[in-house]
This record gives C-alpha cells, structure tokens and sequence, in this order.
C-alpha cells in the first residue's frame, strides 16, 4: 500500500524493481489505464522481458476478467465499514486485515455464472 500517487512513474519503478527480485519468468497482468499505456511505459517493457517480466494486458472494457475489480468491490461494498474510513491509519489497518483474511475468513467467487 502506498500514499503516493500511482502515477506512470511509481508503476514503472515497482515494475522496475520486481524485475529485478524474480528468479524465474514471471506475467504481470493489467487494465488498459492510462499509466499503463504511457510512453514511459512502453519503454521500459522491451528491458523488463529481457529481465523474465512479461506484462499483459487485458482486453479493452473487460472488468468481468480483471480479478481486482472484484476484490475492489467487495472491499468497498462488504469489507469495509463506514467507520474505518473516519482515519487513516483505521483504514490502511482494516484493508491490511482484509487482504491478509483473502481465502481464510474473506472468500470471494470469481465465477460470474455461480453467484454461491
């Protein structure tokens, strides 16, 4: 989690730095949002595949694929109260707590067609 604009820059930088870290070939995927698509981007991919780090993106206006959008939702909708949103620092607390509880306590469906 990060306070910081995540701008063009700071995805190229975490990019950077994971493609640094990993020891085998390694697919990030990601939306089509504008940093991604950046010049600044673009030019770091070709050192970044020669490094193991492949990037995919997904297909245009498709949410139903991206994983995160779902988490964001129930994040937003059935995770986080209203309260934890008064402070900071109760947010950044209560998202850490959801994250870690992912497949433990918190169980998300995926599956568009099996909403149990």
């Amino acid at each position: 989690m990060t306070e910081q604009n995540i701008d063009s820059s700071f995805i190229v930088h975490q990019l950077d730095n994971l493609s640094f870290k990993i020891k085998k070939n390694t697919f990030v995927v990601l939306d089509n949002e504008s940093p991604h698509r950046s010049k600044l981007f673009q030019k770091n991919m070709t050192i970044w595949q020669q490094r193991g780090l492949f990037i995919f993106f997904l297909p245009t206006y498709s949410p139903h694929l991206n994983m995160v959008e779902t988490v964001w939702q129930k994040l937003k909708t059935e995770w986080l109260l209203p309260e934890y949103y008064l402070e900071k620092d109760s947010l950044f607390y209560a998202n850490n707590r959801c994250m870690a509880n992912i497949g433990k306590v918190l169980n998300i469906n995926f599956n568009p067609f099996n909403a149990n």
